[in-house]
């Protein structure tokens, strides 16, 4: 690596952020990094960021490599921190395309008020406790960032140093004032301590299509932000239809990739003093979301010419490990592409100023409703239809064991052959439309509960063994925790096999 490439990070850190390219000239020319050093440099970025003798305090940075007519090169996008950072204990800064190390108590003193006037998020609260934390988010977190990264460094840490190496704690060097941060009590705080830190947090979701005036369907949410999240995500699921699209060889929801960025756009860069409650309101013609704002400018954001700025880089930072962010600016890219695809026709948008806000509209063709994975824009059938169909379905093991075998048959074939599509069609011909709900549903993780939910069916344990416990057995959903299979915080999630059933049952659908 090159030399100085810390006090850069150190600097972009420190200063406004900014992008580095390893395999490009001055000039632009594109020379490449030689292929056989590629995983060594991305593993030692990673774990050098993290280490507080290279960066102090430590800054997990994810790297990412593209080909670029035949040569490789390394992308390390270096978001603006809410700390100020040291590299070999030295304090950079930055200005143009300069590095700077900063050495006067002014200048320092200068880079502590700018963070501190500007990221609220990292505003010290000396009388919380590490007791003041739910300390079940913790076993849920490690499991978030080991499914994103199995050799993440922070998994080897004790749950109080996590917090520490996630810049959760830190100490004001003007004040001597020490302790965990309003961040740390967002993400990691019991539901009562984030109250009384911050008690007018709440976003609201609504449903406003029957009843424009008041609500259809609303949720409150007033939990720490790890929870909100898959709330958010639920409540999302619940009232808009899922659709799938092919991307490349794989198959992606388009619903959960994107409001995974509407939803983590709403928690990462939320101004939290403010008291505005962020909203997500699902309308008859569009979708709505708004939260209050740390603005960098003011008016409509063009997708093709904007630059992104954080307004909780801890927090981003933090949710990015958990595989729920991708990289700063990549939410209002990939939102735009992928809308089109969900809502032919229309084109989001996005308005910064006080309030960040972002209109979604849809199309003509469009159906809301509250059999959102229903992908025929059927309302549903009765209780007691869905109760009879679904235990007709889950009870056939030999259905099942076709199915999965079907599935490994055809792992490697990206096509489908009409041969092979008549062939799963005869093994399926007692299925009914409930199939595709199920594993659509479970693209993103879903409890037992709210599984059976979907289903207007109660949580019972007959039902479980009926319904969840056979498509486990057989590989078409996972566990989310497999070492826990009794948790009350297990998930199921669908597996590359249930995914290739999803692809195979909407071609028998297309066809």
């Amino acid at each position: 690596m090159p030399t100085n490439l810390f006090e850069t990070i150190c600097a972009m850190l420190n200063r406004d952020g900014g992008d580095i390219f390893l395999g490009v000239q001055d000039n632009g020319h594109i020379q490449g990094v030689n292929e056989a050093s590629i995983d060594t440099l991305v593993t030692n970025l990673v774990n050098l960021s993290n280490n507080s003798q290279k960066l102090d305090p430590p800054f997990i940075l994810y790297p990412l490599t593209y080909n670029i007519n035949g040569k490789s090169i390394i992308h390390i996008q270096v978001p603006a921190s809410s700390q100020v950072h040291k590299t070999a204990n030295t304090t950079f800064d930055r200005s143009n395309d300069g590095d700077f190390k900063v050495t006067t108590a002014h200048q320092i003193a200068e880079l502590y008020n700018r963070k501190h006037n500007h990221y609220t998020e990292g505003i010290i609260y000396p009388a919380v406790r590490f007791n003041d934390f739910n300390p079940q988010l913790f076993i849920k977190v490690r499991n978030l960032i080991k499914s994103n990264m199995a050799n993440h460094p922070w998994l080897a840490l004790d749950d109080e140093q996590l917090l520490q190496k996630a810049g959760l704690w830190k100490r004001d060097y003007q004040t001597g004032k020490e302790g965990y941060t309003l961040a740390a009590v967002l993400l990691f705080g019991k539901d009562e301590v984030i109250q009384q830190v911050v008690p007018h947090y709440k976003t609201d979701a609504l449903v406003r299509i029957q009843d424009k005036l008041r609500y259809d369907d609303r949720m409150y949410v007033q939990t720490n932000l790890i929870d909100a999240y898959d709330q958010l995500m639920a409540f999302v699921a619940k009232h808009l239809p899922d659709k799938f699209h092919l991307q490349g060889s794989q198959r992606i929801s388009l619903r959960t990739t994107i409001f995974r960025e509407i939803i983590a756009n709403i928690i990462a860069h939320r101004e939290y003093t403010n008291a505005l409650p962020a909203t997500l309101i699902i309308k008859n013609d569009a979708i709505e979301t708004e939260n209050a704002n740390n603005a960098h400018g003011s008016g409509p954001i063009s997708p093709n010419a904007f630059t992104p700025f954080p307004k909780n880089p801890t927090i981003a930072k933090f949710l990015m490990q958990l595989g729920w962010v991708d990289e700063l600016g990549s939410g209002v890219l990939n939102v735009s592409k992928y809308w089109s695809l969900y809502s032919k026709g229309v084109t989001p948008a996005f308005i910064e100023g006080a309030t960040f806000k972002i209109v979604l509209p849809f199309g003509e063709q469009f159906f809301i409703g509250n059999q959102a994975s229903n992908q025929d824009g059927n309302q549903g059938s009765n209780q007691d239809g869905t109760k009879e169909r679904m235990k007709f379905i889950v009870s056939s093991q030999a259905l099942l064991e076709k199915i999965q075998a079907f599935a490994h048959e055809s792992s490697n074939k990206s096509i489908y052959t009409n041969e092979q599509l008549h062939k799963v069609k005869h093994l399926l011909d007692e299925r009914n439309a409930y199939w595709l709900p199920i594993l659509n549903a479970c693209i993103f993780p879903k409890s037992r509960k709210e599984i059976l939910g979907f289903l207007h069916l109660s949580n019972q344990t007959k039902n479980f063994k009926t319904i969840i416990q056979p498509l486990v057995d057989h590989g078409l959903l996972n566990r989310t925790l497999p070492d826990k299979p009794t948790s009350g915080y297990q998930k199921y999630i669908t597996s590359n096999n249930g995914k290739k059933i999803v692809y195979l049952l909407e071609n028998l659908k297309e066809n």
